[in-house]
């Protein structure tokens, strides 16, 4: 099988699709909590204009730092207005990143809007537990990994969900 990019999905393909886009926006922080170097940020920003562009909803996943479960100092609030300003859009944030805020925040999500899910190794399970990549997975149509420098991890978030997910394709990056 060949395969397959963002750049090969069509306007046809995303539009009122549900899209769960892993990004690696795993970036350093001051600790007032500002971000001190976007420029993971602003590598993901083509390939989310892409999606939106073609009337996708958006559902970003990222990893910040190495947690031990739920750790408010690596969590990514501070990523929101960063994303909004880029995008020229509103950010929504969730508070988690499976369970049912996820399910209603994903289902009211309209065509071209995007929601940033927290931080996936609050979990333990991200390290490619089966079940918990079914439960990332359940709420989506479609998957793209644009984390470059996380592919190599066979996570739940970056392996994982191909199994549970038709079409999976690479993003820009």
């Amino acid at each position: 099988m060949a395969k397959k990019s963002v750049g090969d999905l069509t306007e046809a393909d995303l539009k009122g699709k549900k899209v769960f886009v892993r990004v690696d926006l795993n970036v350093p922080l001051a600790d007032n909590q500002k971000i001190t170097d976007d420029t993971r940020v602003r590598a993901a920003i083509p390939n989310v204009k892409h999606l939106i562009g073609k009337g996708a909803k958006v559902i970003l996943s990222s990893h910040l730092g190495q947690p031990k479960g739920v750790t408010p100092k690596f969590s990514l609030v501070p990523l929101v207005p960063r994303l909004s300003e880029l995008l020229g859009i509103k950010v929504v944030k969730a508070d988690d990143c499976i369970g049912p805020e996820v399910e209603k925040l994903v289902a009211s999500l309209p065509d071209g809007g995007v929601l940033l899910l927290e931080n996936v190794r609050f979990y333990e399970e991200e390290k490619n537990e089966p079940g918990f990549a079914k439960k990332l997975a359940s709420v989506v149509d479609i998957y793209v990994n644009d984390a470059f420098g996380t592919a190599h991890r066979a996570h739940a978030s970056t392996e994982g969900v191909t199994k549970f997910l038709k079409p999976f394709v690479a993003g820009f990056l």
